[in-house]
C-alpha cells in the first residue's frame, strides 16, 4: 500500500493463490501497482481446495474438543508440507510432477473420507486444470525470494519482518494444540525466509493494553463477564480472518514475559490505550495460583494452564480521554504510570504507543 516499499511472501508462508489473486484485483481496482514490488516464494506450499475440506471434517470430529481454526486449509496445507507431500509454487511449472502430487494426495485424502463414511473432495481432472490455469496469472510475481532480501541486506536497504499471530499460537512455544501450524515466534523469520539470524538487530514485540484471543485454548485472565463484552466492543475485537468476535481478558504479565524471552524481544510496541479511558480501576495479571503454588513464570504445561488461577495487581485507572493523542506529554498521569510499570516490568522499552485505529494516532517515543 506504500509507494516505493517492496514486499515479499517468504518460503515459510502457505498461499491460497486464489486468494491472492482476489486480493491482487482488490489493489488494482484501488490503483495499487504491484508490478515489480510483490515477490511470492517459489518454495512457498499451496493451500488446496482439499486442505479446506479436511479441516472442516477434522474440525467436526472434534466436538467440544475442537480447536476453533479459521477453517482456511492452513493447518492440513502445512501438514502436507512436512509429511512432504505437499505442493510448492514452483511445482506449477512441472504439470506432469503437479498431476502426480494431486494423484497421490487424493488418493490419500479418499482412502480416509471413505473410513469415515464421507466424500467431498474435489473431482480429480477438474483440481488439476484449474491449479495449472493459475500459473500464468502468478508468473510475474514468482522468484527466489531468498535471492531478494539478500540482495536488499547487501545494497544496505531497511528490512520489515512481519510475522502472523502471536506467541501463544507458535507450533512449539505456543499453547498446544491450540495453536497454529508453523512458528510464529521471532525465530521463525530466518526459517521462513532463508536470511540468516545475524542480519536481524530488533525484534519488535506488539502487544495490547488488554489480553484477547480467537478459538479454543486457555486463557487465565478472561473476563466472561459485561467487562469483557465492553473491551470486545469499545476495542473492535473481531478477528481479521473471519470476523468470530475475540475473548478478551485483563493484561496478563506471565504471557507478555515469556514473549520478551522466547523471542528476543529488544522493544515494544503497545496498541489500543485509549480503550481503557473510561475504567476506573485496570486488573494485571502477575501471577498463577495452581494447587496450592504460586506459580511466577508461564505454564508450558496447557493442562496445568487450563487449571490455574490469576493472581491480580490493581492499578488505578485515568478515566480521561487519550484517544487520537500524539504526545505523551499530554497523557494522563495514571496512563502513563500503567505503561511505565508494563516498560518497566518486562525490563523492556516502550518506543510506539497506539491511542485509535488511524495511524497518525500514535506516540512515538524515539
Amino acid at each position: 500500500m506504500r509507494p516505493g516499499k517492496t514486499c515479499v511472501i517468504g518460503s515459510g508462508v502457505v498461499v491460497d493463490l486464489q486468494s491472492f489473486l482476489e486480493e491482487l484485483s482488490g489493489l488494482k481496482k484501488l490503483g495499487v501497482k504491484t508490478k515489480g514490488r510483490l515477490w511470492i516464494s517459489q518454495n512457498a506450499h499451496l493451500v488446496m481446495p482439499y486442505h479446506k475440506v479436511w479441516e472442516k471434517l477434522m474440525e467436526e470430529r472434534r466436538g467440544k474438543n475442537k480447536i476453533g481454526t479459521t477453517l482456511r486449509g492452513i493447518g492440513p496445507a502445512y501438514e502436507d508440507k512436512i509429511g512432504r507431500r505437499g505442493i510448492r509454487v514452483c511445482d506449477l511449472w512441472s504439470p506432469e510432477y503437479l498431476r502426480t502430487k494431486i494423484e497421490q494426495n487424493l488418493r490419500l485424502h479418499t482412502s480416509v473420507q471413505r473410513h469415515l463414511g464421507r466424500n467431498g473432495l474435489p473431482a480429480k481432472e477438474k483440481l488439476i486444470r484449474s491449479t495449472l490455469s493459475l500459473k500464468n496469472r502468478i508468473r510475474p510475481f514468482v522468484t527466489d525470494t531468498s535471492v531478494v532480501l539478500s540482495e536488499a541486506i547487501k545494497q544496505g536497504k531497511s528490512l520489515l519482518l512481519e510475522g502472523a499471530q502471536g506467541t501463544l499460537l507458535d507450533l512449539d512455544f505456543g499453547t498446544y494444540p491450540y495453536n497454529t501450524s508453523s512458528n510464529t515466534t521471532a525465530g521463525g523469520a530466518c526459517t521462513g525466509l532463508g536470511i540468516g539470524p545475524t542480519v536481524i538487530d530488533e525484534v519488535i514485540g506488539v502487544a495490547k493494553v488488554y489480553t484477547t484471543r480467537v478459538g479454543n485454548g486457555p486463557f487465565p485472565s478472561e473476563l466472561t463477564d459485561s467487562l469483557g463484552e465492553y473491551l470486545r466492543r469499545v476495542g473492535d475485537e473481531y478477528g481479521a480472518t473471519t470476523q468470530r468476535p475475540r475473548r478478551c481478558g485483563w493484561l496478563d504479565m506471565l504471557v507478555l514475559k515469556y514473549a520478551v524471552r522466547v523471542n528476543g524481544i529488544t522493544h515494544l510496541v503497545i496498541t489500543k490505550l485509549d480503550v481503557l479511558d473510561e475504567l476506573p480501576v485496570i486488573k494485571v495479571a502477575v501471577a498463577y495460583q495452581y494447587r496450592g503454588k504460586t506459580l511466577t513464570e508461564f505454564p508450558q504445561d496447557t493442562n496445568i494452564l487450563e487449571q490455574v488461577t490469576p493472581v491480580y495487581k490493581m492499578l488505578p485507572g485515568w478515566q480521561a480521554k487519550t484517544s487520537g493523542f500524539t504526545s505523551w506529554k499530554k497523557l494522563p498521569l495514571n496512563a502513563k504510570k500503567y505503561l511505565d510499570y508494563i516498560s518497566q516490568t518486562l525490563e523492556v522499552p516502550i518506543f510506539m504507543v497506539s491511542t485509535g485505529c488511524r495511524r497518525e494516532e500514535t506516540i512515538w517515543l524515539r
